[in-house]
């Protein structure tokens, strides 16, 4: 067992959950807190297109109405050739609980496809650091 088998199961029984009926991409998401707890989302989407949700963004709602806020890993699950990373937008949202060396693992059904830190996906980042 990976030390990322927990995360792949967690994102893969989310994302069987999605709700896709427009684009038919089903992707799931799980985040390791830094209490070692996992929370998972899938994608919701909606007719008025941009009033979708995506998995990151359902996971990181779950983890902050548990009462946490730092996430240590991530992992985002879908299909495709291309790899199924982060959205900008989801990459912002990351960014908000996760540092720049927080590994994000881009898997498909088959398994871990690419691991990338938060910093290398979004460079030169705005934080709540910024605001102090």
């Amino acid at each position: 067992m990976s030390d990322i088998d927990d995360l792949i199961k967690a994102a893969s029984n989310a994302r069987e959950c999605a709700y896709a009926p427009y684009s038919n991409f089903k992707v799931g998401a799980a985040l390791r807190t830094a209490s070692g707890n996992i929370f998972s989302g899938c994608n919701v989407e909606n007719a008025a297109y941009p009033e979708g949700l995506c998995a990151e963004a359902s996971a990181i709602a779950a983890m902050v109405r548990a009462g946490e806020q730092t996430i240590v890993e991530a992992l985002v699950l879908g299909d495709g050739e291309s790899l199924c990373t982060p959205c900008g937008g989801c990459r912002q949202k990351l960014r908000e609980f996760a540092s720049d060396d927080t590994p994000i693992h881009v898997c498909d059904p088959e398994g871990l496809r690419k691991t990338i830190s938060l910093g290398v996906l979004l460079p030169h980042s705005f934080g709540p650091e910024h605001l102090k």
